[in-house]
């Protein structure tokens, strides 16, 4: 029992969205509230051969007993989160907490227009910079001042210790990337705040030392989108001719890729205090492995990758990715409990 916390080893689109959506239906756990940023982070799920993009509300929706959440420190476009309320069929069991700030048009269109931003930077152009920076000169708008969203109104912090103080399991679902982080990423090509695992706490109101597990999500290659600096960065046709090129789920831009890099898991480890790894996508680097039921089928070459990132940031890799489906998963935990 207690809290879980996912977050990403890498830039964004490790594939946390898969990772949450497969705890929440192989765990059930009671809550699923969602930290981080907010509608900059697109998170994608494949349930049934149905594809959900996910920008507000937990991944966890797929499980249909959990109680979904989204933390204080989380920005909230109201837009956005009804259209996946509704999209989900999860009104009856989602909540907010009223001290959300909420993103306007006019800080989607500021993020948009500044060259500093849209241009430089890179930026997903949905309004997080400018609301953030609005909170911390304390003049943004807050949910509370929403009446669209009262009926969503909960103390999140209160729910989730209180599902704690019960016996209950807690998974919280991060945002973004590790270096992307404000402090701990590749200023000034990062996003509006910290999403280490410490900030995830902070952002639902959760003590430190209530927290049991930490997974930090890494996709089989780094991918990253907008500017910045990426080491070891192939060609777009390199990518293509390895299978490793992508769009972005918010922006539809093209992300630019890389091999797998070890000194960036293993400072991703260190800043999260991670104690399990995932890694997503292993099917694509090695498609022998597509939907592999265990470790001991995975190729000499895939295992043999597997361990060597164990080995390296000196914690086990207890979930593997073999597929976009949900439950294309290997699940180690049990031989590392």
């Amino acid at each position: 029992m207690g809290a879980t916390i996912v977050v990403g080893g890498f830039f964004g689109d490790e594939g946390k969205g898969k990772i949450v959506s497969y705890l929440s239906f192989k765990d059930k756990p009671n809550i699923v509230v969602r930290a981080g940023v907010g509608t900059n982070a697109g998170h994608t799920v494949v349930v049934k051969d149905i594809t959900y993009k996910i920008r507000q509300i937990p991944t966890g929706f797929v499980s249909e007993d959990s109680r979904l959440l989204i933390g204080p420190g989380v920005l909230v476009d109201p837009d956005i989160f009804h259209k996946e309320v509704s999209e989900t069929d999860v009104e009856n069991r989602i909540g907010l907490d009223e001290q959300c700030a909420i993103i306007t048009k006019e800080h989607i269109s500021l993020d948009q227009s500044s060259p500093h931003t849209a241009k430089k930077i890179g930026s997903t152009g949905t309004g997080c910079g400018p609301c953030n920076a609005e909170r911390a000169i304390r003049k943004v708008k807050i949910a509370k001042e929403i009446p669209s969203l009262k009926e969503y109104f909960t103390d999140v912090p209160l729910e989730v210790n209180t599902a704690l103080d019960q016996g209950g399991k807690v998974l919280i679902e991060g945002t973004q990337g590790t270096f992307l982080s404000l402090y701990h990423g590749t200023y000034p090509f990062v996003t509006s705040k910290d999403i280490t695992a410490a900030a995830v706490c902070s952002d639902i109101g959760l003590g430190p030392t209530r927290v049991n597990a930490v997974i930090v999500v890494f996709k089989a290659f780094v991918t990253r989108v907008g500017s910045g600096y990426l080491e070891n960065e192939l060609s777009e046709e390199e990518a293509k001719k390895r299978g490793w090129f992508e769009v972005a789920t918010v922006t539809g831009r093209k992300r630019r890729s890389a091999p797998f890099n070890i000194k960036l898991a293993k400072r991703a480890t260190m800043l999260n205090g991670a104690t399990q790894a995932a890694i997503t996508k292993l099917d694509i680097v090695f498609p022998e492995c597509k939907g592999v039921k265990s470790f001991n089928k995975l190729s000499s070459t895939a295992s043999d990758f597997i361990k060597n990132i164990e080995k390296e940031i000196g914690i086990p890799v207890t979930l593997i990715g073999v597929g976009p489906e949900v439950e294309e998963i290997i699940d180690r935990r049990r031989e590392f409990s």
